[in-house]
């Protein structure tokens, strides 16, 4: 019984550590220069998809990705 009892607070001592660092990069920011780039890629390539696949865009060609296709 003993046992099974250092079990258990083993593994909510591991939870709470895996918890406490998830919490704590959380807040952090992304200071380098992988991250940003990263992050810029991503947000041109939404820029792009919006207007891509936006409402402004009914008068083009079908493509794959359209549902209707006449």
């Amino acid at each position: 019984m003993i046992e099974l009892g250092i079990l258990f607070g083993l593994l909510l001592m591991t939870a709470l550590a895996l918890i406490f660092v998830l919490l704590r990069r959380r807040n952090g920011k992304t200071e380098n220069a992988d991250g940003l780039l990263i992050e810029q890629a991503r947000r041109i390539q939404a820029q792009n998809d919006r207007v891509t696949y936006g409402p402004g865009s009914k008068n083009s060609l079908p493509t794959m990705r359209d549902p209707y296709r006449p």
